[in-house]
């Protein structure tokens, strides 16, 4: 079967500050020829995607992930002939459908309607299968007392809704997606996400770039990461958004010194590994925030007879402290530990953590006098998200929210039709009501 998309050997050149002005027949063959005698490339050349190949196999889900910059929208628009490689082929075998920014693909002047008739003609679809499916699209998108009115007369939510709904329902074999969850509320965030799954469960081709890791991780089981115009990765996404998160945020989610004597630490105690699992045990970098955490350190006792305490830091973006834990109802509270490898893991709850990143810090002291033995600062590093199922904190906002931690407490709201206070539930009630 042959591919869905190939791209060999793409690159896409600018030049800084320059205007493409009117060129004559001669010019451009007195340029051609320069280009094919080799001439010295411009000091004010950039290259937005250099050496680029790849393959997607027909009902693939892909995500591409990278730094602002990194050249994944210069390539989906390459992908989408929106412009063309400097050097380079691309080959697509099967009709494109594209929603690469709010403001692509629809003119501004035509009505919703008039452009989903549009949109479909170019995917070569005829009128009447446009009809057929053009109530589902409206209703999607939640624009039917709008649909005759000129689309540059719509909000940038709506203009999206709309956009997307085109895209993912009419009969594109390739779809790209270019930062979709970017503009909109959560209640369309959430049927974007489900219709995503969808489209991809259906067999449909989807290339879906996107900061958003947590989404690029439930939809896509191979990611391409993009680095300086190049693919620094390619495989399986959670291998690549660790890779990527590592280099966002330096540390990834485990880190391990096989040499003892290389460890941190000292005479008395070294720090041999740190990782964090998720809530299946596995080692991950990207967390859902409804789900606990657990962060495990591995250390080796040298000297004997001290009592030694395990502890984590916990550290935001900002390099805020969010929390610190010390081992403290263990079994080996205020207990000498003999020399020997040992283990000790720390479980935080779902629905407590904020959204974002986490740097954790591991530490190794005595308390009486207090000595650090072991402290290193940026041990590891994973991503929380939050959900799109409405189900945590944030509840159906869909802004951002303040604080270094996102619980969701349990509220009690009741109603006193005669004016009078309620009455709150007795404190033991209340104690159990919040195990």
């Amino acid at each position: 079967m042959n591919p869905a998309v190939v791209a060999e050997h793409v690159g896409k050149r600018h030049f800084l500050g320059v205007r493409v002005p009117y060129r004559t027949l001669r010019d451009s063959i007195a340029s051609a020829l320069r280009n094919r005698a080799g001439s010295r490339e411009r000091s004010d050349a950039i290259w937005a995607l250099k050496d680029v190949s790849f393959s997607v196999a027909p009902g693939e889900v892909v995500g591409i992930i990278g730094r602002n910059g990194a050249g994944k929208s210069t390539l989906l628009k390459i992908l989408s002939r929106i412009t063309r490689p400097t050097v380079g082929e691309v080959r697509l075998n099967g009709s494109v459908g594209s929603l690469l920014e709010v403001g692509s693909g629809f003119h501004h002047e035509l009505t919703g309607r008039e452009n989903i008739y549009l949109n479909g003609a170019f995917l070569g679809m005829r009128a009447r299968d446009i009809a057929g499916r053009f109530d589902e699209i409206v209703a999607f998108a939640g624009v039917e007392r709008f649909i005759d009115t000129p689309v540059k007369h719509y909000s940038s939510g709506m203009y999206l809704r709309l956009a997307f709904s085109v895209a993912a329902h009419l009969d594109a074999e390739i779809l790209l997606m270019d930062e979709v969850l970017a503009v909109g509320d959560l209640t369309f965030q959430r049927k974007c996400l489900g219709k995503m799954e969808e489209i991809g469960r259906s067999g449909r081709t989807v290339l879906f770039v996107s900061h958003n890791v947590n989404a690029v991780s439930g939809l896509c089981s191979r990611t391409i990461l993009i680095k300086e115009g190049t693919i620094a990765a390619d495989g399986p996404s959670p291998e690549v958004i660790s890779a990527y998160l590592r280099e966002e945020h330096g540390p990834g989610a485990t880190r391990e010194w096989p040499s003892v004597s290389e460890a941190p630490g000292d005479h008395i105690v070294r720090l041999t590994a740190v990782r964090v699992r998720d809530a299946k045990n596995q080692i991950a970098s990207v967390m859902d925030i409804r789900k606990p955490v657990c962060v495990e350190i591995e250390f080796e006792v040298l000297e004997g007879g001290h009592v030694l305490v395990p502890n984590l830091q916990f550290y935001n973006q900002d390099g805020t402290c969010v929390f610190m834990s010390a081992e403290v109802d263990g079994g080996w509270r205020r207990r000498p530990r003999p020399p020997g490898r040992y283990s000790a893991a720390a479980t935080i709850p779902g629905n407590f953590l904020a959204e974002g990143t986490l740097i954790v810090g591991a530490g190794i002291n005595t308390m009486d006098p207090l000595t650090v033995h072991v402290h290193e600062r940026d041990a590891v590093a994973f991503q929380v998200h939050d959900s799109f199922a409405g189900d945590t904190a944030r509840g159906d906002y869909g802004g951002p929210m303040p604080g270094v931690v996102r619980p969701a407490l349990q509220w009690e709201t009741r109603l006193t039709p005669d004016g009078n206070t309620a009455t709150l539930p007795p404190a033991a009630s209340f104690a159990s009501s919040i195990r």
